[in-house]
């Protein structure tokens, strides 16, 4: 059996099949291929009219409960699907709606105070770099040190692993920062 016809035979048992079959632009990094093959059986495409009044700059659904990200881009002719890592509990997880606010490749990062007291470990600053939890890239969302990044971690993808952000592959993180826009809204379900 191929790699295509056991994804496309799990996505029919899950009732999903639509999503990869009728979805030329599905986002799926090798690793997902490889390493994280029962996740995207939970994938399930969304319209972003049920979530939306309008596409305006562009649309983000991150969708918690399937680990996936869905981006429309605002005139409507592109729409990606991309596995996510999601936060590790419910007090960490925000949701509801937002918009990107500021762009940034090869981001900084520090911590929050919350996160040093969690884990007295963690450094309290640290430059772009493989080290730097945020990857490559880095879309800030309105309200304090919430974002959509990248990860140098690939074993997060697809897991409970974040302080409440949503990660994606490095690859597939650039990708939507080349198409998604400051003022993009954003809603986490």
């Amino acid at each position: 059996m191929t790699d295509l016809t056991r994804r496309a035979s799990l996505l029919t048992l899950a009732g999903g099949a639509s999503a990869l079959i009728t979805r030329p632009a599905f986002a799926a990094g090798p690793e997902v291929a490889q390493s994280g093959a029962r996740n995207i059986s939970s994938f399930r495409a969304l319209r972003w009219q049920d979530h939306f009044d309008r596409l305006g700059k562009g649309a983000i659904i991150a969708d918690l409960p399937s680990r996936a990200l869905h981006y429309w881009s605002g005139d409507g002719t592109q729409y990606r699907l991309f596995p996510t890592s999601i936060p590790m509990s419910e007090d960490l997880t925000r949701r509801g709606r937002t918009e990107i606010v500021r762009k940034r490749s090869g981001p900084d990062w520090t911590p929050t105070a919350d996160m040093r007291r969690r884990d007295p470990d963690l450094p309290a600053y640290l430059p772009p770099g493989p080290e730097n939890p945020l990857g490559t890239h880095a879309l800030y969302l309105s309200g304090p040190a919430y974002l959509i990044h990248g990860t140098h971690d690939t074993r997060k993808i697809g897991r409970k692993s974040s302080s409440g952000c949503i990660g994606l592959y490095n690859e597939q993180v650039a990708e939507l920062f080349a198409l998604a826009e400051v003022g993009t809204q954003v809603l986490l379900i």
